[in-house]
């Protein structure tokens, strides 16, 4: 994930560069295909980071109830919500995703297939059908983690990885504390309000 992240900023910083080089001495040093490239990096790293948030728990929670609950109670209500709302997301997802991918890599609608894939609508574009098969992808990480999750949840209210639970609520407990500790530091600095 990181070399993703560092191609999409070097994608970036490589366009805006070559656009305003190529606007001083009156060039065109920029292509669609290098604009397209960071597009595709950012989505692969979208699509991609779902299981991975999931996974480490990293995903944005409005959490005020949330993190004053035990840990039982938690995994019970994670259990409940990833059985009833991000499993039938995913395959869903899959279900609506599976028809455009396919017409994407050139399906016709009598099955058969044209073997031209769908391709950028501007000049020298990058091919789109690789990036629409990231929905698939995607949507396929995220449900196999959303299974694994629902295991794990099933495991710690059932009384077993309550350890484990209780590492991670103190890994960011301690997270936490650390960034309210850099907050106030930065605030007493003056480089933050």
């Amino acid at each position: 994930m990181v070399v993703i992240v560092i191609l999409t900023i070097l994608s970036g910083f490589a366009n805006a560069v070559l656009r305003y080089v190529g606007s001083a001495i009156k060039q065109t040093l920029i292509s669609n295909e290098l604009i397209q490239s960071q597009w595709y990096l950012f989505s692969l790293l979208f699509l991609l980071g779902f299981g991975y948030m999931l996974k480490n728990n990293v995903n944005v929670r409005v959490d005020f109830l949330y993190s004053k609950w035990g840990p039982r109670r938690r995994a019970f209500i994670d259990f409940w919500g990833t059985l009833l709302f991000l499993i039938p997301f995913c395959v869903l997802g899959l279900y609506v995703s599976w028809g455009p991918v396919m017409t994407s890599f050139g399906r016709l609608p009598d099955g058969a297939f044209s073997g031209e894939w769908e391709a950028s609508s501007d000049a020298g574009g990058l091919t789109i059908a690789p990036l629409k098969s990231l929905l698939l992808v995607g949507f396929a990480f995220l449900l196999l983690q959303a299974l694994a999750q629902l295991i794990k949840y099933a495991a710690i209210m059932m009384g077993s990885g309550e350890k484990h639970l209780e590492a991670v609520v103190m890994k960011a407990e301690t997270d936490q504390a650390l960034a309210e500790q850099l907050s106030e530091q930065l605030r007493a600095e003056g480089k933050i309000d």
